[in-house]
């Protein structure tokens, strides 16, 4: 890893910081460095609320879609609610269902087959929705850069609001609304929404005509909440809020079906990390395994029994998720290793029979094993479907753009995308794709990047600083769990290896003769020789408690360790 040090924020700015709020350096410090630099920003930092979400009639088409939605309760339309299979896509229809339910009841919803039909609106969703009478289709967490498709819908005079966060294409679809802040001609304050939030924000416009206010639709929020999570979209900013708002509501009165699989993994209360790592996995393993449909089903379930069983099948499903990934990882690496291409700049690997449902968590373990952008590619009817992975500060999006002669369809963000190509198109593509990342990437961007907020001492850590930064959660992109740094420590003498394999590291740190401190360092087994006779050596690490036999007591998770 490269070790970068944040710049040390301004001492002025920390200095009234530190009296205005009454706390130490180190925590005025990392709020400064956060951007919140007035007792007011903090106030809101520390207390998120309804009171920090935007008026949703700030993002463009928002009047357009109330006014085609409201049209179509008070003429009882059919309306088909339509959404991505994954996490996302998921809870972004539950939501918009379970709110229009509470109007009307002609209102079904339709997720894509991940084999049959692919990411996204598919002509198959729409002519369903022709032989079924639905006049009204509403996409969310997709349908940004279906141009043809919603024309072909609109042939056959069905109309179609696109609720979105993916980047738009050169052409806009021209359907009767498009919610996107990624819109360019859109100037809603906050771009950073997953699709979840974008329908959020709808269900806010359409309630507030209902005479309600944001604060009635908190049911809703343990759904947004665990896009936010899934999605892994900053957790800034209104983003903030509604993961916060949206983490109480999962603690204390989650809907039936998220209560279902919280008590399949039995754990009380869960932050912002046991969503993305116990909740959305299941979530996600329906459309991975079998059909996303069962992630809605469970999701808009009222009865808890019913959700209790609900939740067995899809806790089977992540068992099955589990399995199967780990086998195609393991015939990947293989792969890799087989056909000599560790020193690429890009990992680019292809078999026909691997699971589509999977293909996305590969190209993540690889990318974490070789730290480069990633493709993983399997058959997808008469095409290939590929999920991409890239490297912090590297675009893949923009990659595959310049690649895009090769390419049938393509979306996605600046970190994660999809795409679909001819067999015959895939080794053009895969010698252009490395070629387009050589020349573009920095290749200080292939070495993993360890962000360090500040350098401190081991006698300024205590329970009290670690109760402040534990309010700095919920933690994710834009707001990570702060990574402080100490020079010149060493080993009490005792420190091992443990764990299987001997993986993982486990000393005690010191500085002088009254801070000793325990530490543990997941996966640096291979780091002991750094810390023995006594050597100097220097920690990254976040701060966190161990409970053992009753006792509580402070620990560091050591992210890595280099020598003084």
């Amino acid at each position: 890893m490269r070790w970068t040090l944040k710049p040390k924020p301004d001492p002025k700015k920390v200095d009234q910081l530190k009296q205005s709020l009454n706390v130490d350096n180190i925590v005025a410090s990392l709020l400064v460095q956060r951007g919140i630099e007035t007792y007011e920003a903090a106030k809101t930092f520390f207390r998120p609320s309804f009171d920090d979400l935007h008026d949703p009639f700030l993002m463009k088409d928002m009047d357009l879609a109330v006014e085609r939605i409201e049209a179509a309760l008070l003429k009882n339309e059919n309306i088909l609610v339509y959404g991505d299979y994954d996490v996302d896509g998921t809870t972004s229809v539950a939501l918009l269902s379970s709110y229009l339910k509470t109007r009307i009841d002609t209102i079904a919803t339709y997720i894509p087959d991940r084999y049959e039909e692919g990411y996204g609106i598919s002509y198959q969703g729409i002519d369903f929705a022709e032989d079924n009478n639905f006049t009204l289709i509403i996409a969310l967490d997709c349908g940004i850069k279906a141009i043809e498709k919603i024309d072909y819908a609109k042939e056959k005079g069905i109309d179609f609001i696109i609720c979105d966060h993916h980047r738009p294409g050169d052409t806009i679809p021209n359907a009767v609304a498009v919610l996107d802040p990624k819109r360019e001609d859109c100037n809603y304050p906050f771009k950073e929404l997953c699709g979840c939030g974008v329908g959020f924000k709808l269900i806010s416009a359409l309630a507030s005509k209902q005479g309600q206010s944001v604060e009635d639709l908190a049911e809703y929020l343990d759904l947004v909440a665990t896009a936010i999570g899934a999605d892994i979209v900053p957790i800034i900013d209104e983003n903030r809020a509604l993961a916060s708002l949206g983490l109480e509501v999962i603690n204390t009165n989650p809907r039936p079906g998220m209560k279902a699989i919280i008590k399949e993994v039995n754990k009380d209360v869960l932050s912002i990390i046991d969503v993305v790592f116990i909740i959305a996995p299941r979530i996600n393993a329906a459309g991975r395994m079998n059909h996303g449909n069962h992630a809605v089903t469970l999701l808009t379930e009222t009865d808890f029994n019913l959700a209790a069983e609900y939740a067995i099948d899809i806790d089977q499903y992540n068992t099955e998720r589990r399995a199967t990934d780990k086998r195609i990882t393991e015939e990947a690496l293989n792969l890799i290793k087989d056909d000599n291409e560790q020193d690429r700049f890009t990992t680019v690997v292809y078999d026909e029979s691997w699971h589509k449902g999977v293909i996305g968590i590969v190209a993540s373990r690889l990318t974490e094993t070789y730290y480069r952008p990633t493709l993983v590619f399997t058959k997808s009817g008469d095409k290939l479907a590929a999920s991409a992975r890239s490297v912090k500060g590297f675009d893949v999006y923009n990659a595959l753009e310049a690649c895009s002669e090769y390419i049938e369809q393509f979306g996605g963000h600046k970190y994660a995308a999809g795409l679909t190509l001819l067999p015959e198109n895939y080794e053009a593509f895969k010698a252009k794709f490395e070629d387009v990342v050589k020349e573009t990437i920095d290749p200080k961007l292939l070495t993993p990047e360890l962000k360090i907020d500040l350098e401190i001492e081991l006698n300024q850590i205590d329970h009290r600083l670690f109760r402040i930064l534990n309010q700095f959660a919920p933690f994710g992109p834009g707001n990570m769990t702060p990574v402080l740094m100490t020079e010149n420590v060493n080993d009490t003498g005792y420190g091992k290896c443990v764990g299987e394999d001997n993986a993982h590291l486990r000393l005690t740190a010191t500085q002088s003769f009254n801070d000793n401190i325990v530490c543990i360092g997941f996966g640096l087994g291979d780091k002991h020789s750094l810390i023995k006779n006594n050597n100097p050596f220097k920690i990254a690490y976040t701060i966190d408690e161990n409970h053992w036999n009753g006792q509580t007591s402070l620990q560091l998770k050591l992210k890595d360790i280099k020598a003084s």
